[in-house]
């Protein structure tokens, strides 16, 4: 669904992302692990048209995305969630909801979305500010969703929250997978949620893929060595 190939990307006259190349096939949900500042978020940034490529392809069932500007990225398929969640605190949680929806559903958000997240229809009339992080975050899964992606891309979604909500976001994730057959991409340096939630990893380093396993395989040993200090 996702194929990526001599990708390069990066800031100013620097470099952080080295033709890379990975892919991510049907309802696959691939973990992206690596420690800070190995070039995660700025992958997802490019993947999303954030940053530009400056060489290589993105392909999206088979079309490649690499030249779009990020609304027409989305448009093809792709959502993101980015790294710190970025809701809008003033609004409420309908209303954050509904600055993801396609022209199409006439500002109607489908029930599956509640279905899946029942704590935002609890609070759906509550400010997106007052919000727990962990309820930020099924805030900013849901905005996407709503979008109808093709691929979903997830920048870091346990950040600052309690371990007992990281796995409520592992379940919702494979449900998600499971009821819209949606490729997930999650970048992530906590390795226990990754091998939850994760059918393949990948290891980043200083923007380079440098180790790939899949979860039955993985050596969670080995794989911690490359996240630690």
């Amino acid at each position: 669904m996702m194929q990526v190939n001599g990708l390069r990307s990066g800031y100013g006259q620097s470099v952080v992302i080295h033709d890379l190349g990975l892919q991510a096939g049907k309802a696959e949900i691939l973990a992206v692990l690596g420690r800070n500042g190995m070039g995660k978020t700025t992958l997802f940034k490019t993947l999303m048209g954030i940053l530009p490529t400056r060489a290589g392809s993105v392909r999206v069932g088979g079309e490649d995305i690499a030249g779009l500007e990020s609304y027409q990225r989305v448009a093809k398929g792709v959502a993101y969630v980015p790294q710190g969640r970025l809701i809008f605190s003033t609004l409420t949680v309908e209303e954050n909801i509904r600055t993801g929806l396609r022209k199409s559903a006439k500002g109607r958000i489908p029930d599956e979305i509640f279905s899946l997240f029942p704590v935002l229809f609890d609070m759906r009339r509550r400010k997106g500010g007052n919000l727990s992080g962990g309820q930020q975050q099924q805030l900013a899964i849901a905005r996407a969703l709503v979008s109808e992606p093709k691929v979903l891309l997830l920048d870091e979604p346990t950040e600052g929250i309690q371990p007992s909500i990281i796995k409520d976001i592992a379940r919702s994730l494979k449900e998600i997978r499971k009821l819209k057959n949606l490729t997930i991409l999650v970048s992530e340096q906590v390795l226990s949620f990754a091998l939850d939630v994760a059918d393949r990893l990948v290891v980043l380093d200083r923007g380079r893929l440098v180790h790939e396993c899949t979860a039955s395989e993985a050596n969670a040993k080995t794989l911690s060595a490359y996240l630690t200090v």
